[in-house]
């Protein structure tokens, strides 16, 4: 420790006197429109005093300063005192800054040359965030210090153990020591020990005491964390209602001047919207936010809370550290914002195994599916992996949509009661329903009758019929069929009706029915098909036309025994 000089403690008491004189004797703003120009001139001329005193004291304990180094017998002393004549110095010059401009009543330090100082930008933002550095360690510092003291505590205790195993021995040897002069040198050294066991033993409880005052006067985690929430809040509740408060006041201004835009731009309610009204409507997103985050702290600036200010940075420093990866998808999702990206509205897009168009691209973004009726909302962070294209007017969307009837690859025959994006829902006839994966129901590649529909039945004559069977017999079959589908009621429904020779088969000659249905009668279809069948078997026993049944001739060889 640096012993300070009566003139040097003047010194600096009449540099404090002189901050207060400053601090006191400067005005408000209402009230330096009313001050007299002669009591400025009166303060000036006394502030001008008070300086030139303090250069006088200042200019007398360097001079001893000087003295005292000059005289001094070891170079530790000598560094010491020249730092506080560095410090000394230091002040002198500040001391005489402030004489000259407050003479010439204007900072003259704009005529001198400017330093170069190197920007350190480490050294700036550390400037910035002291404040709230300095809260956080007034916040912790009870906890620190206890820490503080148990190391200390511990440090001691180590030492002092090893102190007093060290001095046990020495006794022991001295004890059993002749030579006068060993015992004289172990004393010496048993001494020195004792020195600085008396030291640690001080210093031990002293931290002990310390420690126990600190432990004594602890209070619990939760009311200590609610003391200080109290206290901040306190402080700076106002400030904080008031960084709120306009955070409100731009979130309303932007929603006014938004409705503004949309109602004074046609463009705005348009449902696909051009570049510009994009790029505009993307300009004021950015605004309000950047308007969001830099009003609470033009607040705090203000009001010159640089706690919460040094915060705010500490925050917005976060932020930024956490958005530094996601910048390129945030650029992405601006470059499909303003409908240039990789995705366009009125195109097509797969996504999660459905084909969607593109209906509304915006912070959310709208899909539809306009076979199946599906429409979504999803974020457009979700389409920056995607890519559309134009879609042409006869592509698919959906194989059916509700009320449809379809029949799967696996035989089951349902009509569509619901699609959504996840599951298809089938009802049997007779009420049965189903319920398959939009996935699966897709692999199943179904079959949609609603569309219309062809039935074909093969039904095999005799070959004793051969030379009527590719004609009068597909003749004869096709009409008496068209008459039958008239006398049950389905005429309305036949779109075509067909009998053609099929096929020489093995133990029959096959005649194809191929029958064209509209899709109202899907319902229908397996109904359709037992009549056919039916009506082709009526036929034959109307005409005497006659079915084979499949025979298969077994031939061998019959061996002979010897």
């Amino acid at each position: 420790m640096i012993n300070k000089s009566p003139a040097t403690s003047r010194c600096h008491s009449s540099l404090f006197l002189l901050l207060l004189l400053m601090l006191f004797s400067m005005p408000s703003g209402a009230e330096e429109a009313v001050v007299d120009k002669g009591e400025k001139e009166r303060n000036t001329l006394t502030t001008l005093l008070n300086l030139v005193s303090i250069r006088g004291n200042l200019e007398q304990d360097i001079e001893a300063l000087n003295r005292k180094i000059a005289a001094a017998d070891s170079e530790a002393r000598k560094q010491s005192l020249s730092q506080a004549l560095a410090k000394l110095n230091a002040d002198l010059a500040n001391t005489e800054k402030n004489f000259v401009n407050i003479s010439a009543g204007v900072d003259l330090s704009v005529l001198q040359g400017k330093d170069e100082t190197k920007f350190d930008f480490q050294q700036e933002l550390f400037a910035l965030l002291k404040p709230a550095i300095d809260e956080m360690k007034d916040m912790t510092s009870r906890v620190r210090q206890k820490s503080d003291l148990k190391e200390r505590i511990v440090f001691y205790s180590e030492r002092l153990a090893v102190l007093e195993s060290a001095l046990i021995n020495i006794d022991r040897l001295q004890r059993q020591s002749d030579s006068e002069r060993l015992r004289n040198s172990l004393m010496t050294l048993a001494a020195s020990w004792r020195k600085n066991q008396a030291f640690m033993k001080s210093e031990h409880q002293a931290a002990q005491l310390q420690l126990d005052e600190l432990l004594a006067s602890e209070v619990s985690l939760s009311d200590a964390s609610q003391s200080y929430l109290k206290n901040f809040f306190q402080k700076r509740g106002l400030y904080l209602t008031q960084a709120l408060l306009v955070v409100a006041a731009i979130m309303l201004l932007s929603r006014l001047s938004y409705k503004a835009m949309r109602r004074v731009m046609p463009g705005f309610k348009r449902r696909h919207r051009s570049f510009r009204i994009r790029l505009l409507e993307l300009l004021h997103r950015i605004v309000t936010t950047l308007m969001i985050v830099i009003g609470p702290m033009v607040v705090f600036y203000v009001v010159e809370d640089w706690v919460l200010f040094s915060l705010s940075i500490l925050i917005l420093l976060g932020i930024a550290w956490t958005l530094r990866q996601a910048l390129p998808r945030y650029w992405h999702q601006i470059q499909l914002f303003l409908n240039i990206g990789s995705v366009r509205e009125g195109e097509r897009i797969l996504m999660d195994g459905l084909p969607w168009r593109v209906d509304q691209l915006n912070v959310f973004c709208t899909l539809d599916n306009p076979e199946a009726a599906l429409t979504q909302r999803v974020p457009i962070d979700d389409l920056v992996e995607l890519k559309s294209r134009p879609s042409r007017p006869d592509e698919p969307w959906f194989p059916c949509k509700k009320d449809d009837w379809v029949i799967l690859s696996d035989g089951v025959r349902g009509k569509v009661t619901g699609i959504s994006p996840e599951m298809v829902q089938l009802i049997e006839r007779g009420g049965a329903q189903l319920t398959y994966l939009t996935g699966d129901f897709l692999a199943a590649t179904p079959r949609n009758l609603s569309t219309n529909f062809r039935i074909k039945e093969t039904i095999g004559v005799s070959y004793a019929l051969q030379k009527q069977s590719t004609g009068v017999i597909p003749d004869t079959l096709r009409h008496y069929i068209q008459q039958r589908v008239e006398q049950e009621g389905y005429g309305e429904q036949l779109l075509s009706l067909r009998v053609e020779f099929a096929l020489a088969n093995s133990s029959s000659l096959d005649i194809t029915v191929i029958a064209d249905f509209k899709g109202d009668a899907g319902d229908l279809y397996n109904r359709l098909r037992r009549a056919i069948q039916r009506w082709c078997v009526d036929a034959c026993t109307e005409n005497g036309w006659e079915i084979p049944f499949p025979q298969m001739t077994l031939s061998g060889t019959v061996g002979q025994h010897p």
